[in-house]
């Protein structure tokens, strides 16, 4: 026996429409699309999430553990700020201090005679501590501080 269709059922079924016990195709069809669209949504947001971080990186910037650990924070926090932040972050170009700096201390170790990098090491715990007296250093000769003392502030005077 035939199934029959119901009395007010059209008569012409459109494609999607599946017989009873049969796989639906659209179903399949649609879970798969969804399944691409969730994966290709997520990629793009976190390819989006960390563009601060890999801006950052490609240009060797100080700064980049900071634009990094604000990426995260964005990311768990939800807070949209640290994404804004650590991508200002990421723009701009904060100067390097610490070369400029190396190159004076090279220097002045040149005009004072030591080795690269020694400099540091012949540095007094104090500062204006003067060296022994020059009687002590020998006849004749005398003896130059190593470092230059400091002058001494005068104490202020409380008024009773």
């Amino acid at each position: 026996m035939s199934p029959s269709l119901h009395s007010a059922a059209p008569h012409h079924l459109p494609s999607f429409v599946t017989a009873p016990g049969e796989t639906d195709v659209l179903m399949v069809v649609m879970a798969v699309v969804l399944i691409i669209a969730v994966l290709a949504v997520g990629l793009l947001f976190l390819r989006l999430h960390t563009l601060p971080e890999r801006m950052a990186h490609k240009s060797h910037k100080l700064q980049f553990e900071i634009v990094a650990v604000l990426g995260l924070l964005a990311l768990f926090t939800h807070m949209h700020i640290f994404w804004v932040a650590g991508l200002l972050l990421a723009l701009i170009d904060i100067p390097d201090f610490g070369n400029p700096l190396r190159r004076i201390a090279g220097s002045l170790e040149k005009i004072a005679g030591l080795k690269p990098g020694e400099g540091a090491y012949g540095a007094p715990d104090e500062v204006g501590v003067d060296t022994e007296p020059a009687e002590a250093a020998g006849e004749g000769e005398v003896e130059v501080p190593k470092t230059i003392p400091l002058p001494r502030m005068p104490k202020e005077r409380t008024h009773a």
